[in-house]
C-alpha cells in the first residue's frame, strides 16, 4: 500500500532471464548441521531474552536457532551475491544479485527449498514512482510555540496532549508511578530523522533510553538521517516537553529499527520487518509498535488481495505470530485506506496475535480514513482505537504539530500498553492484551471501525489487579482472625476490610489501611481482627481496594473474600473490653479555597490527633497536631498557600489511620 506505511505476498517465481529483479528470498529446507544448540541459548539470545522466556515459561526451540551458517556461506559463494537480511523464524534470507548463474546454482543447492524474486533491481526500472507512503501523515500542522497549558492535577503536566491521554484514563497509570521504567520497546519504521536533537526527545537522549539502533535497509547502525515518520511515531511514546507535549511511556527504553524503504514498495520490506522483530526478540523487547502496512506494491505481480488478510498468509503476518509466541506484545496501525478502494486493514494488522489500532478524535469519533475490518477470516479488526485525528506529534522542524493517521494512534496505544504491563510483569503478553481489549468502550458490541472500542486503562488495571490480588490464608486463634493477602498499591490507594458475623445479612466495614510507596509495587499484608461478642459459626471477610480515591474518578474493586469458622463464642470481659469503632470524618466545604472545616466525630478521646494533607504524588504539604475529646470536634485548617488541585486529608489517632478524605483545592 502506498498511502501510509502500513503492507502480503504472492512471491514471483524465478525467471533468470527476467532482469528486472535483483533481490530474492532464499528459503531453506531445514537447520541441519547447525553449530548452535537449544541447550546453550546465550549464544544467540540476550540474558534479558532468556530471563523473559523463563519467566513466562516459553520454550526455546528450533525456530530460535540461527540459520545454519554453512547454508548462508554456500549462497554467498554461489557467485556475485550480497546477503541482505536473515529470518531464523522463517528460515530464509534475502539476497541481492544480478548474477543469473548464481541464481541457478543456488536453486540447485540440496538444502534450498525455494528461490523467489521479491524486489526490483532499482527505482529506475519502475514505470512510475510510487506515491509517498506517508502522504497523509506527513501533513503535520505546527502549533505556535506559545501554546502551552499548566496543570497540577497529575504527575505529568501534559499540556495540549492531556485530552489524548485522558480519553484512556492513561494519566491514572502515570500517577501511580507506571511511566515505562524498566520496559523495553521496539519501534519499527522508515527512519527516525534527527531524533537525537529534537526537543521532545531531550529526556530520552540525556537518560540514554535508546539502547540499540539498526537499519535493515542500508545495513548499518544509523537511523537518524532517514525518514521522519518513525520519529513522529516515537515521539508519541517517548516525548516529554512539560506543559506542552508528553508521550504515553516517556520513561521506557527503546530499540529503533529501520525496516522500511520509503522510496519504493516491495515485499522485501516485509522480510526486513520480520528480521527486525527477531532482533527485538533476541534483545529481550517487551513491546513492539509498528506503523507499517502492506497491501499493494510498485510491481502489481506482488500485490496482496483482501482474501490474504487472514493472519496466516503473508510474511509479515507469519512474523507477527512468531513474535507473539516468543512473548512479545505487538501493536500495529490499522491503515489509512478507509476512504480508498482498498478500504480494509493491511498486513501485519491482520494477525490475530497483535493489537490493531484504528484512529479516533479526542471525543471518540472515528477518523474517516481509518481502515475497516474485519480480517478476511471474519475476526474483529481493528481491536481498539486511539487518537489519530489531529494527533499531537513531534515535527521534523522541531515544533509540535497535529497530524492524521493510524500511524500515530498505534504508538499512543503501545505506550499505554507498556505502562500497563509494567505494573503486572507476572502476566504474559496474552493476558495483558486481553485486559486491554476487554476494557474497550464497546467490548460487548464490537464493530469494523474501532473494534472493541477505546480502551480504558484504569479498567484494564482493575482487571489485572483482580487477577493478581488474593487472600493467601485466614485463620482464627483465641478470638483473633488473621488474614494474609497479597496485592499491589501506592500511597494514593486504600484497602478496606469488611466482615459479616454469624446471624448478620450484610457486610460491615471494620477497618482500612492506606497504601504505601510512590510507585505501584507488590505488597504482602496481614490483617488482624479481634472478635468481641461473636457467636459461633461462619464469619465472612472481604477486601475492597480503592484504586482511585478522588471524588470525580472514584474507583474500587472487591478482589477477594474468605470464610472462617468460629468454633466457640468470643465473649467480652472486663479484661478484654470492647473498643468502639464509631468514626466519621467530613470536609466542609469541598471544594475549598482559602480554608476548610475538618469535622471529626469519634466516641473516644484522641490525645495525639495528627492531620496530614498530601498531594497526588504522595508528598506531605501540610501537617497539624491536635487533640479532641469524646464526640464531635471542628478544626479550621488553612490551605490558601496550596496550588489548585487534588489532595488527600489523612486523620490519625497517633500512628493509627482513622480515615482518608479527598479534598479539591480551588
Amino acid at each position: 500500500m502506498k498511502k501510509f506505511l502500513l503492507f502480503v505476498i504472492a512471491l514471483v517465481s524465478i525467471n533468470v532471464a527476467d532482469a528486472q529483479f535483483s533481490r530474492y528470498i532464499i528459503k531453506f529446507k531445514n537447520k541441519a548441521t547447525n553449530p548452535f544448540s537449544i541447550a546453550s541459548p546465550s549464544a544467540y539470545l540476550s540474558t534479558r531474552a532468556i530471563n523473559k522466556r523463563t519467566a513466562y515459561n516459553i520454550a526455546i526451540d528450533s525456530t530460535d536457532l540461527p540459520i545454519t551458517p554453512r547454508y548462508i556461506d554456500s549462497v554467498r559463494l554461489a557467485g556475485s551475491v550480497a546477503i541482505l537480511n536473515k529470518s531464523k523464524w522463517l528460515n530464509q534470507i534475502s539476497i541481492q544479485t544480478t548474477d543469473a548463474a548464481a541464481i541457478t546454482k543456488i536453486t540447485n543447492l540440496p538444502f534450498v527449498e525455494s528461490v523467489s524474486s521479491i524486489a526490483a533491481r532499482s527505482m529506475s526500472q519502475v514505470n512510475t514512482l510510487p506515491k509517498d507512503k506517508f502522504e497523509l501523515e506527513k501533513n503535520i500542522t505546527s502549533l505556535p510555540t506559545t501554546e502551552r497549558t499548566t496543570s497540577t492535577q497529575n504527575f505529568f503536566n501534559y499540556g495540549t496532549t492531556f485530552n489524548e491521554i485522558k480519553l484512556h484514563n492513561g494519566q491514572f497509570l502515570h500517577n501511580i508511578g507506571l511511566r515505562g521504567q524498566g520496559m523495553l520497546v521496539a519501534v519499527l519504521d522508515a527512519g527516525f530523522f534527527n531524533y537525537t536533537s529534537l526537543s521532545s526527545f531531550d529526556s530520552m537522549n540525556v537518560n540514554n533510553q535508546v539502547l540499540q539502533t539498526w537499519d535493515f535497509v542500508a545495513g548499518n547502525a544509523s537511523v537518524v538521517e532517514d525518514d521522519s515518520h518513525g520519529m513522529n511515531c516515537l515521539s508519541t511514546i517517548a516525548g516529554n516537553i512539560p506543559g506542552s507535549f508528553v508521550g504515553n511511556a516517556p520513561k521506557a527504553n527503546f530499540v529503533l529499527y529501520r525496516t522500511e524503504d520509503p522510496a519504493s514498495e516491495y515485499p522485501i520490506e516485509e522480510h526486513n520487518w520480520v528480521s527486525g522483530l527477531e532482533r527485538a526478540d533476541s534483545t529481550g523487547v517487551d513491546i513492539a509498535s509498528t506503523s507499517l502496512g502492506y497491501t499493494t506494491f510498485d510491481n502489481a505481480t506482488f500485490d496482496h488481495t483482501y482474501s490474504q488478510m487472514n493472519g496466516r498468509t503473508t510474511i509479515a503476518a507469519k512474523g507477527a505470530v512468531f513474535a507473539n509466541r516468543k512473548g512479545m506484545l505487538l501493536f500495529a496501525a490499522a491503515g489509512n485506506d478507509g476512504n480508498n478502494s482498498w478500504k480494509y486493514i493491511s498486513t501485519p494488522a491482520d494477525a490475530d496475535s497483535l493489537v490493531t489500532v484504528g484512529a479516533v478524535t479526542t471525543s471518540g469519533t472515528v477518523g474517516s480514513f481509518s481502515s475497516y475490518g474485519p480480517s478476511a477470516d471474519g475476526r474483529v479488526k481493528p481491536e481498539v482505537a486511539a487518537v489519530g485525528v489531529n494527533a499531537y506529534v513531534q515535527n521534523a522542524n522541531n515544533t509540535i504539530g497535529t497530524g492524521n493517521g493510524t500511524s500515530f494512534a498505534c504508538p499512543k496505544m503501545a505506550g499505554l500498553g507498556t505502562c500497563l504491563w509494567q505494573g503486572f510483569p507476572e502476566f504474559n503478553n496474552i493476558v495483558v492484551r486481553d485486559a486491554l481489549i476487554k476494557s474497550g468502550s464497546q467490548f460487548a458490541t464490537p464493530n469494523d471501525r474501532i473494534g472493541y472500542g477505546i480502551p480504558d486503562v484504569k479498567k484494564a488495571f482493575v482487571t489485572l489487579l483482580n487477577r493478581y490480588a488474593k487472600i493467601t490464608s485466614a485463620s482464627i486463634t483465641n478470638c483473633r482472625t488473621s488474614i494474609n493477602f497479597i496485592t499491589k498499591d501506592v500511597n494514593g490507594m486504600k484497602l478496606e476490610f469488611e466482615r459479616m458475623l454469624p446471624g448478620q445479612t450484610a457486610y460491615t466495614k471494620i477497618a482500612e489501611r492506606q497504601g504505601t510507596g510512590l510507585v505501584l509495587s507488590n505488597k504482602s499484608y496481614t490483617y488482624l481482627d479481634t472478635l468481641t461478642n461473636a457467636q459461633p459459626g461462619i464469619i465472612k471477610y472481604r477486601i475492597k481496594q480503592i484504586v482511585d480515591t478522588a471524588i470525580a474518578s472514584f474507583t474500587a474493586t472487591t478482589f477477594d473474600s474468605v470464610n472462617v469458622n468460629l468454633s466457640s463464642a468470643c465473649v467480652t470481659t472486663a479484661i478484654n473490653p470492647v473498643t468502639s469503632a464509631n468514626e466519621k470524618i467530613s470536609i466542609l466545604p469541598n471544594p475549598a479555597n482559602a480554608q476548610f472545616t475538618l469535622r471529626i466525630e469519634t466516641d473516644y478521646a484522641v490525645k495525639n490527633l495528627v492531620i496530614r494533607i498530601t498531594d497526588i504524588k504522595g508528598s506531605v504539604v501540610a501537617q497539624f497536631n491536635k487533640s479532641k475529646t469524646i464526640g464531635t470536634a471542628n478544626f479550621q485548617l488553612p490551605i490558601a498557600n496550596l496550588s489548585r488541585g487534588k489532595y488527600v486529608v489523612s486523620v490519625y489517632n497517633d500512628k493509627k489511620l482513622i480515615e482518608n478524605k479527598a479534598l479539591l483545592k480551588m
